[in-house]
C-alpha cells in the first residue's frame, strides 16, 4: 500500500474486509433469524438484551487487536522482519491469556450485567443462558480477531474473508441442527456460534503457523516480548477503550429501550441488524485506512497518508448515501427477515427514518479517527469519542427520555452525537499534529 493507485488499493482491500464483516455479523444475524422464526419474539428479545454485553468485552479486546495490527503494519512497511515476528508471537500469546480472563469475568458477572441493564424478568432466564454459553467461546473469538488483524497488516484481506465464510456456513448448519432439529431454543444458537467461531480461530492459527516466511508463528515459541507488548498497549488500549465506550453508550441506550415493551425491544434488536449494510462498509473503509496509514507511516510517506484519507472519506460517503436510500425504500422487507410481527416492523420503520438519512456523517469520524490511529496516535481519537459518544449521548438520552418517551427519542441521539463527534475529529485532523516528525 506504499505505492500505486490509492483509490483502487483501498477499494480492493476494503471489499474483502466488508465481506468478512458481513460474514462475521452473520453469526448473530442467523441466530436471530432462526430464533425469530422458530422460537418467538421473546427469545429474540433475550438474544438482543445480552448482545451488547458480549460486544462490550469482545470490543475492548478487538481494540487490542487493532494495536497489534497497527504495529505489525508499521514494521511490515519498514521491512523489519525480526520485529514483525516478535509482534506476531506477542499478539497471539496475549490473545490466549486475555481470552481466558475475559471468559471467566463474563461467565461469573453475566447475571449482574443483565440486571444492571434492566433486562425484563420475562426474558432474564434465556438471556442469561445464551450469554454464558457465548462467553465460553471468547478465547476462540479473541485469538481469531488477533490473528486476522496480523494477516491484514500484510495487506491480505482475502484470507480472513475465506475463513469467515467457512465459519459462517458451519454456523448456519449448526443453527439448523440445534434449533430446528433438536429444538434447543436460544441455547442452540449459542452452541452453534461457539462451534463455528472455535473452528475459525483454529484455522487462523494453522495458517499463521504454516506461512513459510521469516515471521512464521511457532506455537512452542509463543511468548510476550515486553517492548513489543508496550507498543501494542500504547495503540491498543485507547482503541479498545474507544470501542468499549461506544458499547457502553449503547448499553445506556438499551437501558432506556428496556423501559419500552417487548415490541420495541425486538424492533431495536432487529434494527441493529438492518443497519449493518450501512455500518459495515464504513467500518471496512476504516479498517482499510488503518492498514494504509500504518504501512505508509512505516515507510515515512506522510503525504500519501493524507491523500489516502481524503479518497477514503469521499468513497465512504458515496457508498453510505446509496445504501441508506435503498434501505429506507425497502425497510419493511429488511425487517421481515427478522420478524413477521406487524407492530415490531412498524416500530422499526420509525427508528430507521430517524437515523438513516444522517448516517453519512459517521464516515467522517470513523475514517479520520482510524487514519490517525494507523499512524500510532490512538489516544486523541479515543478522547474525542469518550466526550461525545459516551458522555454527551448519555446526557442526551436522559434529557430526551424525560420529555419524549418514544423510540424515536432514543434513535435521535445517534445522528446528533455523530455530527458533534465528526466536527471535533475533523478539527483535530486538519490541525495536523498527528503527522508531526515525532
Amino acid at each position: 500500500m506504499t505505492e500505486g493507485n490509492i483509490g483502487k488499493q483501498l477499494c480492493l482491500f476494503a471489499l474483502p474486509l466488508l465481506a468478512s464483516s458481513f460474514i462475521q455479523q452473520m453469526y448473530n444475524t442467523v441466530d436471530l433469524i432462526f430464533v425469530g422464526n422458530f422460537v418467538g419474539k421473546s427469545a429474540s428479545a433475550a438474544v438482543g438484551a445480552s448482545t451488547l454485553i458480549i460486544t462490550a468485552l469482545v470490543g475492548f479486546f478487538s481494540g487490542m487487536s487493532i494495536g497489534a495490527s497497527v504495529i505489525a503494519a508499521q514494521f511490515f512497511g519498514a521491512g523489519d522482519q525480526e520485529k514483525l515476528r516478535q509482534t506476531i508471537q506477542t499478539a497471539i500469546g496475549f490473545s490466549v491469556i486475555g481470552g481466558m480472563v475475559f471468559m471467566m469475568i463474563g461467565y461469573v458477572g453475566a447475571p449482574y450485567f443483565l440486571r444492571w441493564m434492566n433486562t425484563p424478568n420475562e426474558i432474564m432466564t434465556p438471556a442469561l443462558s445464551y450469554i454464558r454459553i457465548y462467553f465460553i467461546s471468547l478465547i476462540s473469538v479473541m485469538t481469531y480477531n488477533m490473528g486476522v488483524g496480523i494477516i491484514r497488516a500484510f495487506g491480505n484481506s482475502k484470507t480472513p474473508m475465506v475463513i469467515q465464510l467457512i465459519g459462517g456456513i458451519l454456523n448456519i448448519i449448526m443453527d439448523a441442527i440445534f434449533v430446528v432439529g433438536f429444538q434447543m431454543g436460544v441455547n442452540g444458537v449459542a452452541w452453534a456460534t461457539l462451534i463455528s467461531q472455535t473452528f475459525a480461530g483454529i484455522l487462523v492459527l494453522y495458517l499463521l503457523a504454516h506461512s513459510e516466511t521469516e515471521y512464521e508463528l511457532h506455537l512452542k515459541e509463543i511468548r510476550i516480548e515486553k517492548g513489543i507488548f508496550y507498543k501494542i498497549l500504547i495503540v491498543g488500549i485507547p482503541a479498545g477503550l474507544q470501542i468499549l465506550m461506544i458499547v457502553i453508550a449503547n448499553i445506556f441506550a438499551q437501558y432506556h429501550i428496556n423501559h419500552f415493551d417487548v415490541d420495541a425491544i425486538a424492533a431495536f434488536t432487529a434494527y441493529f441488524k438492518v443497519e449493518l449494510p450501512i455500518y459495515l462498509p464504513i467500518i471496512a473503509f476504516g479498517q482499510a485506512i488503518t492498514t494504509f496509514s500504518g504501512q505508509n507511516m512505516g515507510a515515512h510517506n506522510l503525504k500519501r497518508i493524507k491523500q489516502g484519507t481524503r479518497v477514503c472519506v469521499l468513497i465512504g460517503i458515496g457508498v453510505t448515501l446509496l445504501v441508506s436510500a435503498l434501505l429506507l425504500l425497502f425497510g419493511r422487507q429488511a425487517f421481515r427477515l427478522f420478524t413477521q410481527d406487524a407492530e415490531v416492523i412498524a416500530c422499526g420503520m420509525r427508528i430507521i427514518w430517524t437515523t438513516f438519512p444522517f448516517y453519512w456523517i459517521y464516515v467522517f469520524l470513523e475514517v479520520l479517527g482510524d487514519s490517525i490511529r494507523g499512524t500510532g496516535k490512538s489516544a486523541p481519537p479515543m478522547m474525542i469519542i469518550l466526550v461525545n459518544i459516551c458522555v454527551v449521548r448519555t446526557i442526551l438520552l436522559f434529557v430526551i427520555m424525560a420529555f419524549y418517551h418514544d423510540v424515536r427519542g432514543v434513535a435521535a441521539t445517534y445522528p446528533i452525537t455523530w455530527a458533534i463527534t465528526a466536527f471535533c475529529m475533523s478539527v483535530y485532523y486538519l490541525k495536523g499534529k498527528w503527522v508531526s516528525p515525532a
